[in-house]
């Protein structure tokens, strides 16, 4: 199972939150269909907004991965990344789908990597896991030998009270 970045992690998540949302309970797909079509037709006319997880709603029901673990392995890093290598992996059937795939690339290349990205998780999430960022995973590995700013006595170190001192070397 890969790891992928928290933000990623998260980002499915809400995909999943908005999905449930707007199909509402009992689901009304009508409803969802002519949201999804409104948001795929803006996207395909070179505009939409320019967000992640509208980018991924629009996408998700239409965008297929012949190599989805290849487009996993983009989601080591949230910010950097090569749009071209994540759109490569991806594709949409032909018409409004496709001409939407080809907008958000040409306009959106950075948010458009992140959605596909997002998108991909949230078709597969048996493959991946979330990087854990909790306080206890991340002081696993400290043995506590950090400098603090006080010597063995439990006194402030002369290199830390310099840092409050007001009247500085002169």
């Amino acid at each position: 199972m890969r790891k992928v970045h928290h933000e990623f992690a998260y980002q499915s998540r809400e995909l999943e939150g908005q999905i449930e949302g707007i199909l509402g309970d009992p689901p009304d797909r009508k409803n969802y269909k002519m949201m999804v079509d409104a948001l795929m037709s803006e996207y395909a006319s070179g505009g939409g907004i320019e967000d992640v997880n509208m980018m991924a709603f629009a996408l998700v029901d239409v965008i297929k991965f012949a190599n989805p673990k290849a487009v996993l392995a983009e989601a080591q890093e949230y910010d950097d990344g090569d749009p071209a290598r994540v759109f490569a992996l991806a594709e949409c059937p032909e018409g409004e789908p496709a001409k939407m795939l080809a907008a958000i690339e040409r306009n959106f290349p950075e948010i458009g990597r992140q959605a596909i990205i997002t998108a991909c998780l949230h078709k597969h999430p048996r493959l991946w896991d979330e990087e854990d960022t909790s306080l206890d995973q991340l002081a696993a590995n400290d043995d506590g030998d950090d400098e603090d700013g006080y010597d063995e006595a439990g006194e402030a170190t002369d290199d830390f009270a310099q840092m409050f001192d007001q009247e500085g070397d002169r």
